[in-house]
């Protein structure tokens, strides 16, 4: 049961002599920027709006409410909408940047037990920077990471080499990593399991897979799939907005538009390491307590790196994300 006496939020009213109705606790299961499906206490299901300016202070996003979000709705009564009037504080929640140079950040999902990454090595192939995006984003906001790599049954004998390579690299720093293919159902009794009794967001380039696999969990959602565009081994987009499906009472999963790149949010260069679990082990090792590990003298960092203890593709990653204009202010 979640509280939702601390600190709520109440929405503004065009008019105070509105008649309302019943008053009632619920999840936000889709939200369309505008309209937003929500499942109340009770398992019903009611389509609302919002009413005046909402906003929450310290974050700065395009939308105000969630795919998530626990919030009061008053239903309405006779031809009024039903609205949100108020969302409690969030557990947690998982933000990206816009890829342009704008301030502007959107929350992709609150309240969430684990985010999953749905990879590929075969087309469209997901980069190591892609994920390690991903991942950085999911330690920022105290999210576990799970990396999943679809379509095993598309690899060649090269494709399942670099696999092996990453899910070694991945689970040495303490990351569950799992392949599956919903074509020939290979580990998908593993991927069901790893679902169970939490609340999951599913996110990846479009075409990696994510409607197929969700299909083959829950078959009667009949999610839209469509096929890889051979112009451009890329996949084309087939969800338009973030979307919460119930499993049971108490697993569900978030199905998220496919996301080309994940622009991080409000990051510091310095901090940045932080969410590396294996530079975070070396904190305060290096000469410089603001060491980037970038050209510092005395950095415990670069010297793990040459030593191979840190593996060069993540630190990669690092550079590609430090040197980025998304960490540079």
């Amino acid at each position: 049961m979640f509280c939702f006496c601390a600190k709520l939020l109440i929405l503004k009213f065009q008019s105070e002599n509105e008649v309302l109705g019943k008053i009632l606790k619920g999840t936000v299961l889709k939200s369309t920027g505008s309209w937003y499906v929500v499942l109340d206490e009770n398992g019903n299901m009611h389509e609302c709006r919002l009413r005046g300016k909402f906003k929450i202070s310290g974050i700065k996003s395009t939308n105000p409410i969630a795919v998530g979000d626990k919030v009061i709705i008053q239903v309405g009564a006779g031809n009024d909408a039903t609205i949100i009037t108020a969302i409690a504080d969030r557990r947690n929640y998982i933000i990206r940047k816009a890829t342009n140079l704008s301030r502007q950040t959107q929350i992709i999902a609150a309240n969430i037990d684990q985010a999953m990454i749905i990879a590929t090595l075969a087309e469209p192939r997901t980069s190591t920077g892609f994920i390690d995006r991903f991942l950085v984003t999911c330690e920022a906001y105290s999210i576990p990471a799970v990396i999943v790599f679809n379509k095993l049954d598309l690899y060649a004998e090269e494709a399942l080499s670099v696999l092996a390579q990453l899910t070694e690299m991945y689970t040495g720093i303490g990351y569950h990593v799992l392949g599956v293919s919903a074509m020939t159902r290979q580990n998908m009794d593993l991927f069901e399991k790893s679902f169970r009794n939490k609340t999951t967001l599913l996110s990846g380039h479009s075409g990696v897979g994510k409607s197929t696999l969700i299909n083959t969990l829950v078959p009667g959602l009949n999610l839209k799939v469509q096929s890889i565009s051979q112009a451009h081994l890329k996949g084309r987009h087939t969800t338009t907005f973030a979307e919460m499906f119930k499993l049971d009472d108490n697993t569900f999963i978030i199905d998220t538009p496919g996301i080309k790149e994940f622009g991080l949010a409000d990051f510091e260069p310095w901090e940045l390491a932080h969410y590396f679990p294996e530079m975070r082990a070396l904190f305060n090792k290096c000469r410089y307590d603001n060491c980037t590990h970038y050209n510092e003298p005395g950095c415990q960092v670069k010297e793990a790196v040459n030593q191979r203890l840190i593996n060069i593709l993540r630190y990669q990653s690092y550079l590609g994300m430090l040197l980025d204009n998304d960490t540079r202010k």
